[in-house]
């Protein structure tokens, strides 16, 4: 697998809270904006076995009230504030077997994860962002907001959808004030959670790992470039958007799918 790397300093300065950055595609995120000189402070539920930078990590589960004002207190303890904040957290651990599977917990957890968690952390943040006149927000959604995947993730789908709307109003309201509001879309990204999804279609279909996947790939209509994406493709995109090099980018959705969506 090829690596994107950048030694370019562009970030030096820059203050940023990534959640859920210890798997997948938030981890990928910390590298590379760390790697191009941010200060970058990220959650997680549990605290991994090998941890780089321990002193930048806050131990919370977001999906909380009390977890987020936990993250909150300790970011602007020891930053001041953020300069951009990617909420990132997310996904589903509901049961499959279509909505009827679903209670309303599994509803209600789900829409903490993928929605709340991220209202609740901007209102907290936007304050200073605000008061500095510039920011950028990042909120990572999912192409199944437009493709919802009846069986497992019914629930996902809904608050990622609500998450691209809440998102939507959000950078009306504070472009005006200098901080930019941006959803990106991921399409199949592998990454640990896409691979425990993977894993638990497998077991309750009868079938093998690469079957399963097969099968979510093609449930998706297929993927015209012809394999699943990277995490480390989703962080060069935020890169980019959060940099000086994207100031008229606000307010939209990029999705990043190698071109599932079937629609213009």
């Amino acid at each position: 697998m090829t690596t994107i790397q950048s030694d370019s300093k562009e970030f030096s300065g820059k203050r940023a809270l990534v959640t859920g950055g210890t798997k997948g595609m938030g981890e990928a995120i910390v590298k590379r904006l760390r790697l191009a000189g941010a200060t970058v402070i990220t959650t997680a539920r549990t605290k991994p076995d090998e941890l780089q930078s321990p002193e930048l990590f806050i131990q919370s589960d977001i999906s909380t009230p009390q977890g987020v004002e936990k993250v909150v207190k300790e970011v602007l303890a020891r930053l001041g504030g953020v300069d951009i904040l990617i909420n990132n957290v997310g996904g589903s651990s509901a049961p499959s077997g279509g909505a009827l599977a679903l209670g309303d917990e599994d509803w209600q957890q789900t829409f903490n994860a993928n929605l709340f968690a991220a209202v609740r952390l901007d209102r907290a943040l936007l304050p200073k962002m605000l008061e500095q006149r510039s920011g950028v927000i990042i909120h990572i959604s999912s192409i199944q907001r437009s493709l919802p995947l009846y069986d497992a993730t019914l629930a996902y789908a809904a608050a990622k959808a609500a998450l691209t709307n809440y998102s939507k109003g959000l950078s009306n309201e504070v472009a005006p004030e200098g901080v930019r509001v941006i959803a990106v879309a991921p399409g199949f990204i592998e990454t640990t959670a896409a691979t425990g999804l993977i894993e638990r279609l497998a077991a309750n279909a009868g079938t093998d790992f690469d079957t399963a996947r097969q099968r979510l790939m093609d449930s998706l209509g297929g993927i015209p470039i012809g394999r699943t994406g990277r995490p480390e493709e989703v962080a060069e995109l935020v890169a980019f958007l959060v940099s000086d090099h994207a100031p008229y980018i606000n307010g939209t959705e990029i999705v990043i799918d190698g071109g599932t969506i079937p629609t213009v």
